[in-house]
């Protein structure tokens, strides 16, 4: 069994954190302050040609796996920018995925390459207030309206919206008591975020200011039945097939927020004297670095699992959510650790740790509750009865 990476990821990792150098802590933190979105940020990674690296090289992408973006998100989360530089670029690596399995090829070539290019912004119109994790009990529909559909409804928590000229939007098109299982019945969207006809209104939040989440009222949006992607009612199993990866990226992203604070915590134990000596000398300061150290390392390698068995095309959801869940937790873990190391200095701004604290929050918490990652695993991985 190999763990070392390949010329060609070594390269990914190594020049995606070139991008990343040129974008410090101030940079990072004065958007914290003021909630500006990193555009350019977002225009250096499109420029680079990263916001494709796994889309079809015939529409302008890297044609790449989800090793090779969990790579770069690592590598992203784990500079100066933690979650608010990987949130900036997320949705390009793991939202598209429906359309590159699911469009036609009108569609892909209409849609992928202005996506690459980082030409059009979308965001990720799933959650509702009411519906939360139990994603069959959407209220947003979609009726049928001459050659389209018009849709109402209301989404949350939807990232980026802000700045966003597209929306992947499910929607349910058949009643749920008209459907032999509560999964038929949704249509999945990719069309134009229509402010005439969509009120976009972000959600104040204790992190990750720079990348807006917002609540979104959709009143009579048209949407031309080009826009649909694949079949009418088949929406639900086609976001399955972004939700994998999408928990290998987030559990990678934690994972590289940790370290991060794992090395500011490092370096200033090493450096802070406390009683004429460095307070790292100290076991109760070593322990818990030691400790985080190993939980990002078995999170990287679960993260590196994961994506493994889904690029070689064997059943990962088990291990997906394993990597999020580590990913989370170890993350969470390192940079409570690290404010703690600091002392006091550790609330303070300057020292950077208390963002990352605040940001690494959001893996532990989305796109699905430690809880329910928990009732997963007991049920597909042990065999245990399903519990909700």
């Amino acid at each position: 069994m190999d763990f070392s990476l390949s010329e060609e990821q070594q390269a990914i990792r190594d020049n995606v954190a070139k991008v990343c150098e040129t974008f410090g802590d101030d940079y990072w933190l004065e958007h914290d302050r003021t909630g500006e979105f990193p555009f350019d940020f977002h225009a250096a990674m499109a420029e680079g040609g990263w916001l494709g690296i796994a889309m079809p090289e015939e529409f302008g992408g890297a044609g790449l796996g989800v090793t090779e973006a969990a790579l770069m998100m690592h590598a992203v989360a784990g500079s100066s920018g933690a979650l608010s530089a990987a949130s900036a670029i997320h949705i390009n690596i793991f939202g598209p995925h429906p359309i590159v399995v699911f469009a036609n090829d009108e569609q892909k070539q209409r849609w992928l390459p202005d996506l690459v290019q980082g030409k059009v912004k979308s965001c990720f119109g799933v959650t509702e207030p009411d519906a939360g994790l139990n994603t069959t009990s959407l209220k947003t529909k979609a009726e049928r309206n001459g050659n389209g559909y018009v849709v109402n409804g209301r989404k949350l928590w939807t990232t980026t919206a802000q700045e966003a000229d597209k929306i992947m939007l499910l929607a349910r098109t058949t009643p749920r008591e008209d459907c032999a299982k509560a999964t038929d019945g949704l249509t999945l969207f990719y069309t134009d975020l229509d402010r005439d006809y969509c009120d976009v209104r972000e959600i104040p939040k204790m992190g990750r200011a720079a990348v807006d989440s917002n609540e979104v009222f959709i009143d009579g949006l048209p949407v031309p039945l080009e826009d649909r992607v694949g079949e009418e009612g088949q929406g639900f199993h086609y976001i399955l097939h972004s939700l994998n990866p999408e928990r290998i990226l987030i559990g990678a992203e934690a994972v590289g927020i940790g370290q991060n604070a794992l090395a500011r915590a490092v370096q200033y134990a090493k450096d802070r004297e406390v009683f004429g000596r460095p307070i790292g000398q100290n076991q109760a300061i070593q322990h818990p670095l030691a400790e985080s150290w190993m939980e990002l390392e078995a999170a990287y390698l679960m993260a590196m699992r994961a994506a493994h068995l889904y690029d070689t095309r064997q059943p990962c959801g088990p291990e997906s959510n394993a990597a999020k869940y580590m990913g989370a937790e170890a993350g969470f873990q390192a940079c409570t650790r690290a404010v703690m190391t600091h002392g006091g200095m550790g609330y303070a701004k300057e020292f950077h740790v208390e963002r990352l604290m605040r940001e690494v929050m959001i893996a532990r918490i989305a796109p699905v509750s430690p809880q329910l990652i928990l009732c997963n695993i007991a049920e597909k991985a042990l065999g245990l009865p399903k519990s909700y």
